[in-house]
């Protein structure tokens, strides 16, 4: 199913008036910053889908590899994935010497990180954690490069750097630009988040149990606690004692972690029968005043964030169209009456990309640019 889903992408927003925009803003996306030197690239869970989307797009952005070592569990070892047009042969991760790499993507759970991110570290090479294990321990940068880019030169004292929540990382992508023209008092936001942040096995799910319904068969439930196909799920992760779930606390504390801990925060994470993109509703509430015009042109001039907002059909993106895609996409930018200073956008994007595997590569084009500026595992190939 991940397979198909890059052909299912945004290219109608190509024939809108954006178009000169969009091009040119994904071409330079696309670079490799001017590097010269090459590295040697880790990528840790190289089988699940956020794993490939890393290879896909260390790939499609030329980042500056000396070599790529595809890590997945010793079940997958020598199992092959695609980079570029090599394949690579997964070793296993329980056998792989971090000393040979400088930089680790980290794509395989809290359980697996916990163990081998710090023994990746020790060995002097940089870890990029997708896992929530880290992201709030004091001593570990939490970053998106469009928001808090500053933050990541805390890294060396871990190094270790944690990769925020999927639902997190576009939110606080759309936010900041209007924060830091009027300070952003609360948010109340819900959220519409595809299966494919819940694994492979959970679009099979998604696929088994539409296929189920088509044909009159039994309903088989694994991996969702309640039927996902033609439902919508209101419960992402854990409950917490206060009646969240850590899916709603985490972006709640993401957020204020790197944007501004003075933001109060509501969250309401709710999973529906999407395959790949998460949508988000969103309400800010600010310090100031705040024009549309002025959000409007914020967000023109926003690194990664493309406004899409006609008022018309099909004037507004929905996950089917970002689907491969490296941009947050903005809709239905309005102000809110009910409150003073209020305005409320439509936030979609690409959860596998921008929501994991693109800010991952973001934060390594990051380290190599400003910090990593002598490769040590390359210089022995």
């Amino acid at each position: 199913i991940r397979a198909c889903a890059p052909a299912i992408s945004c290219r109608p927003i190509c024939n809108w008036s954006a178009q000169a925009r969009w091009v040119t803003r994904c071409c330079k996306l696309s670079t490799n910053w001017g590097i010269e030197m090459s590295y040697v690239v880790a990528v840790i869970g190289a089988t699940g889908n956020v794993g490939r989307e890393m290879l896909n797009i260390l790939a499609e952005r030329n980042f500056p590899v000396a070599r790529v070592d595809a890590i997945a569990s010793r079940r997958s070892q020598g199992k092959e994935v695609s980079f570029g047009d090599k394949t690579l042969k997964c070793q296993a991760l329980e056998f792989y010497d971090f000393a040979a790499a400088d930089i680790a993507l980290f794509a395989c759970g809290s359980g697996p990180a916990e163990e081998y991110a710090p023994k990746a570290a020790a060995a002097g090479c940089v870890v990029i954690d997708n896992s929530s294990l880290y992201r709030m321990e004091a001593d570990v940068p939490l970053i998106v490069p469009e928001v808090n880019s500053a933050d990541l030169a805390g890294y060396t004292q871990r190094n270790i750097i944690a990769n925020p929540n999927c639902s997190t990382a576009q939110l606080v992508v759309a936010l900041k630009p209007l924060h830091d023209i009027a300070k952003i008092r609360r948010v109340v936001v819900s959220t519409y988040q595809s299966v494919s942040g819940a694994g492979n096995a959970a679009m099979d799910e998604l696929f088994a149990q539409t296929r189920a319904v088509f044909v009159n068969d039994d309903l088989t439930r694994e991996h969702f606690t309640k039927q996902i196909a033609f439902n919508v799920i209101p419960h992402i992760d854990v409950f917490r004692d206060n009646g969240d779930t850590k899916e709603e606390w985490k972006m709640v504390v993401e957020t204020q972690k790197m944007l501004d801990p003075a933001i109060r925060m509501h969250a309401t994470c709710v999973r529906v029968p999407v395959f790949v993109g998460h949508s988000e509703a969103v309400n800010i509430e600010f310090e100031m005043p705040i024009s549309e015009a002025e959000a409007r042109a914020a967000f023109e001039t926003a690194p990664g964030v493309l406004l899409v907002d006609r008022r018309e059909d099909e004037g507004y993106v929905t996950p089917v169209e970002c689907v491969g895609e490296y941009e947050t996409f903005v809709s239905r930018l309005r102000a809110d009456p009910s409150v003073e200073n209020g305005l409320s956008i439509w936030v979609v994007s690409d959860n596998l990309r921008k929501g994991a595997a693109l800010n991952a590569v973001q934060i390594a084009e990051l380290l190599v640019r400003d910090y990593v500026t002598a490769p040590r595992a390359a210089q022995d190939l």
